[in-house]
């Protein structure tokens, strides 16, 4: 199973995006989701994560611009990004947070300064 993440794009510094990942059902219903991210020539990395009760983890440097979020309806989680830096230019995705899932292509995100 591959989940497909979206809503990346070229972004002006201090702008702001909301990322989406659609999950199956079966997926959604039981697994804590989780965005990562991979920076040009960086290893990928975390970047938070949402359990099924609606608990989240952002990591530290990213708390207090990165939200995320879940639609239990629609089966998909959110990734807004806020006041966003050239650094967070990366390719973005979503995952169970134990990587269980086949990684997608992601989505790009380019922040310009």
């Amino acid at each position: 199973v591959q989940l497909q993440a979206s809503g990346g794009g070229l972004v002006q510094a201090g702008g702001s995006l909301r990322l989406s990942c659609a999950a199956s059902a079966s997926i959604f219903s039981v697994a804590t989701m989780a965005w990562y991210r991979q920076a040009p020539g960086k290893q990928r990395e975390w970047v938070a994560l949402i359990g099924t009760r609606g608990n989240t983890n952002v990591a530290g440097a990213l708390r207090g611009r990165f939200t995320i979020s879940r639609d239990n309806a629609k089966n998909t989680i959110y990734l807004q990004m806020n006041n966003l830096r050239p650094e967070d230019t990366a390719v973005y995705y979503c995952n169970t947070v134990d990587e269980t899932l086949t990684w997608g292509q992601g989505t790009l995100v380019t922040v310009s300064s």
